[in-house]
C-alpha cells in the first residue's frame, strides 16, 4: 500500500456532522414537540433537533402521552422561545402551523425552509378520548412526514 493513501483507523468510524434541524410552531406545546421526538428516535446521530415557538406555552401532556405510546419519552422535552435561537444557523427549518410561517424569521447558513401544515390538536374542545385521538392521529401524520423527510430526503416535499 502506498504510505500517502490514508485509511481509517481500527475501530474509528468516520464521523459525518449531524444536520442541524429546528422545528417552529405557535405553542412549542404539541406539533413541534412530537416532530423533534420523532425526528430525534428515527434519525438518530444523523440530526440535531430542536423546536421553538413564536408564542411558546407548556407541552402539553397528551403529546407526552401520545408519544409514551411509542415509546419515546418526550417529557425532559421543554417549550422555548424562538429567540432562544436568535444567531444559530440551521440546515432545515420546518414550521409545522401557518401562524409560525408567517412569522418565521431568517436565519444564517441558508438552510432549506420547509412548510409541513398541521392542525393543532389542542383546538378539539372535546376532551378526554376525543381529544387524545386528535393527539394520536397528529402524531401519526407527523410520523410519516418525518420518515419521508427522513427516507426521501428532505427536499421532497414543501407542503
Amino acid at each position: 500500500m502506498p504510505l500517502n493513501s490514508r485509511q481509517p483507523e481500527p475501530g474509528r468510524a468516520n464521523k459525518v456532522a449531524a444536520k442541524r434541524v429546528l422545528i417552529i410552531c405557535r405553542g412549542n406545546s404539541a406539533r413541534s414537540q412530537i416532530a423533534e421526538g420523532l425526528i430525534r428516535h428515527e434519525g438518530g446521530d444523523l440530526y440535531e433537533v430542536c423546536s421553538a415557538g413564536t408564542s411558546p406555552a407548556e407541552v402539553r401532556v397528551e403529546a407526552i402521552q401520545v408519544m409514551q405510546e411509542l415509546r419515546i419519552d418526550i417529557s425532559k422535552q421543554r417549550s422555548k422561545p424562538l429567540d432562544e435561537f436568535a444567531g444559530q444557523t440551521f440546515d432545515f427549518v420546518i414550521t409545522v402551523c401557518d401562524r409560525a410561517r408567517e412569522n418565521c424569521p431568517d436565519f444564517g447558513g441558508n438552510p432549506v425552509k420547509l412548510h409541513w401544515p398541521f392542525d393543532d390538536p389542542a383546538d378539539v374542545t372535546q376532551r378526554g378520548d376525543r381529544q387524545l385521538i386528535a393527539f394520536r392521529e397528529l402524531r401519526d401524520r407527523i410520523h410519516a412526514r418525518v420518515m419521508f423527510f427522513l427516507g426521501e430526503g428532505a427536499y421532497g416535499s414543501n407542503n
